[in-house]
């Protein structure tokens, strides 16, 4: 079960984002304002993590090195992180009901299936490396830290090469959602 949910949580992201959207209430400028700076925290944040690995996207989960710098060095898991703000983002301009439907929706897929599946594949590929790093590394808040591990190999055409399709996508949903609020 959790590998398919893998599988399909583009898909899943694209079915919560419209159960934000049909859930969504008018709004107001300043929860609009609000949302925006947490939405494009999440998408920097996102940029930042995808510089720190060279594959990411795809329907199987996959990795040539383990990811230990960057924002890696502060959570396991900053990509998911950073979708986390946008969607929190979204539920913030659509109002209430979405902000609960989209946490407690986002914790069901990804802490009890998408990352299990993700932890598991990293796991049997790297052994006691990744046992370490869990040891340190906590899946979505900083533990301690050592701030050299903050640098590291950030490679920026990987911006362009997949998290472009992200940065479009959540443009597009932020606009949408605003529009169906004020409108």
């Amino acid at each position: 079960m959790r590998e398919w949910i893998f599988k399909m949580r583009g898909g899943l992201w694209t079915l919560l984002f419209l159960v934000i959207l049909f859930t969504a209430r008018a709004t107001t400028p300043t929860r609009v304002s609000i949302a925006l700076v947490i939405i494009l925290a999440g998408q920097l944040w996102r940029c930042w993590a995808a510089g720190f690995i060279g594959l990411y996207r795809g329907e199987n989960v996959k990795a040539q090195k383990l990811a230990t710098r960057g924002p890696y060095a502060l959570m396991r898991n900053p990509l998911y992180f950073g979708n986390f703000l946008i969607g929190f983002g979204w539920g913030v301009i659509a109002g209430l009901h979405a902000v609960v439907i989209f946490i407690v929706s986002f914790y069901l897929l990804y802490d009890l299936a998408i990352i299990p599946h993700e932890e598991d594949f990293l796991r049997s590929k790297f052994g006691l490396e990744y046992e370490s790093y869990c040891a340190r590394v906590k899946r979505f808040h900083p533990a301690s830290f050592d701030a050299r591990d903050l640098k590291g190999d950030f490679d920026a055409k990987i911006l362009l090469r997949s998290e472009i399709h992200t940065m479009i996508s959540t443009t597009v949903g932020t606009v949408i959602i605003i529009l169906a609020c004020v409108l």
